[in-house]
């Protein structure tokens, strides 16, 4: 097969195509048909490795206004006049499924652009089997998720792409006008979807509607409403089940009540039982159980905290010489439970479970963070997010102590802003 080598100037000429209507995953197939190589360090370079049907496919493109019309390229060079089909397929050309495996692979940044080159592409970035293929193949990349209080005391919700920490936070729009000036929401995640269940308003007594964000459509919906109105309560999710616990109901609401979600049947049960308590601080879920920080019992004025094995569907009172170092936000990587305490500077603590006691892990610098902070886990990385989304972020296996002080990265925070940080979800595409 013969071999073109095509100069940054030809590439230009040529005006290769990659617009909206064709894809840069097509251009790499009709390199390899023609035998074409893209120099070093010219416009386009080229990675394709082809091993029987498994195909790692990625594309750095330097100037997207090289290109103009693909297919006439392909056309002119086949010397074919023959009028370009309507495609039904992913990729004219390729097996639905090899196109499935090169689309895959493309960044989670651009889902958006390959929403944009057809209906077809658009209905596969948003399909269950998107979603599942990319598990399967450990290609899912998590994002971060903050729901903030804004100096208008609206909620306000934002994303941020760790692998490019760079630009920051970014707000997601058109969040459900109804739930703008409530307070103790529940902020869940669960498969692709973010949920905003209950919470209540000055005036407002507390309510029993839940709306979802589809991370994948970039959309809102209105979902299943709780079978409990509630606000301040816990929010977890573990199995395909999301769990609202305790919290402020309305009037006729039972305090010792909690709910669970089904994502497969898109249903809500509601449960009894009187260690579950109206007042609820923190959550955590902790080898496979559910922990609840309570306030103060009507006995005691020491804190407490409860434990919910999902296996036999029981409720019991959490070991104290536990509960006693949790002193803030917690969040467990690698089935280790690691505590923020804000009471003194901003100290991580970790429970070191075969020794029965707390250690301190290291101070974060008071110059980088903004308490009150909230924590949430990627990998073995921990992301400290405070006042205006600043945020520092550590590797739990990597952090190294300078004077007791954790050496820490930062993510740019938001400019003029002093937006409360309520609460920090990872999820995954």
């Amino acid at each position: 097969m013969a071999c073109v080598i095509l100069t940054p100037q030809e590439c230009i000429t040529q005006k290769v195509t990659l617009t909206y209507q064709y894809s840069w995953i097509r251009f790499h197939f009709y390199i390899i048909r023609k035998g074409i190589r893209v120099p070093k360090n010219s416009i386009l370079e080229e990675s394709i490795r082809i091993d029987q049907f498994q195909v790692n496919a990625h594309l750095i493109v330097r100037d997207l206004n090289c290109c103009k019309d693909m297919e006439l390229l392909e056309r002119e060079s086949e010397g074919s006049n023959q009028t370009v089909s309507t495609q039904s397929s992913l990729i004219n050309g390729l097996p639905d499924d090899i196109a499935l495996t090169c689309l895959a692979r493309i960044p989670r940044r651009y889902h958006s652009l390959l929403k944009c080159v057809s209906r077809t592409w658009r209905d596969l970035v948003c399909s269950k089997q998107w979603q599942s293929y990319r598990e399967k193949h450990n290609l899912t990349e998590t994002w971060i998720y903050a729901l903030c209080k804004d100096k208008m005391e609206q909620l306000c919700c934002y994303v941020l792409d760790p692998n490019l920490p760079k630009k920051g936070w970014k707000r997601i729009p058109d969040l459900p006008p109804h739930c703008l000036k409530r307070k103790g929401v529940g902020f869940e995640v669960l498969g692709k979807n973010i949920y905003f269940l209950g919470g209540c308003g000055w005036i407002e007594d507390a309510t029993d509607e839940v709306y979802s964000y589809d991370a994948s459509r970039n959309a809102w919906t209105e979902a299943s409403p709780l079978s409990t109105a509630r606000c301040y309560f816990a929010c977890e999710s573990m199995d395909d089940k999301m769990y609202a616990i305790g919290g402020l109901g309305s009037k006729s609401s039972d305090p010792h009540s909690w709910d669970t979600f089904d994502s497969n049947t898109n249903t809500w049960t509601s449960h009894m039982d009187p260690n579950v308590v109206p007042e609820i601080e923190d959550s955590v879920i902790l080898n496979g159980k559910i922990y609840i920080k309570c306030g103060s019992s009507a006995v005691s004025s020491h804190v407490y905290a409860v434990v919910y094995d999902p296996l036999n569907g029981t409720w019991q009172h959490a070991d104290s010489d536990m509960v006693c170092g949790w002193r803030g936000p917690a969040i467990v990587v690698e089935d280790t439970l690691y505590v923020l305490d804000q009471s003194s500077g901003t100290r991580v603590m970790t429970w070191r479970k075969d020794r029965r006691e707390w250690e301190a892990f290291g101070r974060l610098s008071a110059v980088l963070t903004r308490p009150p902070c909230r924590v949430v886990g990627i990998g073995k990385k921990i992301f400290v997010v405070g006042k205006g989304l600043s945020t520092v972020v550590f590797d739990v296996d990597k952090a190294a102590n300078v004077d007791g002080v954790l050496v820490t990265t930062s993510v740019p925070k938001l400019p003029a802003s002093d937006d409360d940080v309520i609460s920090c979800k990872s999820l995954s595409l």
